[in-house]
């Protein structure tokens, strides 16, 4: 009876290192797991501050942004964040939207030479990118979440998201109906039936550049 007692736990033991491991060392898997257990209705509560104040910058309802940043990298548990197309950070610009598109490309789809430094404010600025520095530090960087949401922010303003229309900026932002559709979802969600705010594990508030 000990021995089949042993038996059991041990198996169990296994399978519980097994999931630890895969958690950890594979990107797909994990993002499964965050997207399944981070609720329809949930908000990491210490982003909110950020989407707030990017969209009171810009005129965009915060509540869209978050709903962006879910759908883009469920709210940055994606690992790396970069897209097999080349997209970038919290909320996935192409380089050369984040840039501008009068800086020469090497595709039609907005990817750059790997040697371009994106972060560059002064070439942002000479090509009329979206990529900006909220947080100060000099740079415009994607893998910042600050600079990342206040660039989507910006961006979904100038293509509607500030009269309202919330549909169209998103389809500039992504020409996928399904994306909007996906997007949209998040945002009546949110407005509508309401949210709860969540804590994500401390690895994912580090790797957002909140400590």
């Amino acid at each position: 009876m000990r021995k089949w007692f042993l038996g059991i736990a041990l198996f169990f033991l296994i399978c519980l290192v097994s999931i630890v491991l895969l958690f950890e060392q594979s990107d797909r898997f994990r993002q499964n797991v965050y997207k399944t257990i981070i609720a329809e209705n949930q908000i990491p509560e210490d982003y909110v501050p950020i989407y707030k104040e990017a969209g009171e910058e810009y005129g965009v309802p915060w509540e869209l942004l978050a709903s962006v940043h879910r759908v883009e990298t469920i709210f940055s548990t994606m690992d790396p964040l970069e897209s097999p197309v080349g997209a970038l950070g919290h909320f996935q610009f192409m380089p050369r939207t984040w840039v501008g598109w009068s800086y020469p490309g090497i595709d039609d789809i907005g990817n750059v030479a790997e040697d371009v430094d994106i972060t560059d404010t002064d070439l942002i600025e000479a090509h009329n990118g979206y990529g900006t520095d909220a947080s100060g530090s000099g740079k415009a960087d994607p893998f910042d979440l600050a600079d990342s949401a206040y660039s989507a922010a910006r961006y979904l303003a100038d293509h509607g998201a500030r009269e309202g229309n919330y549909e169209e900026a998103l389809f500039s932002y992504n020409k996928s109906e399904d994306y909007v559709e996906e997007v949209m979802g998040y945002y009546h969600t949110y407005t509508e039936e309401g949210y709860e705010l969540i804590q994500l594990p401390l690895n994912r508030h580090k790797a957002a550049g909140i400590e």
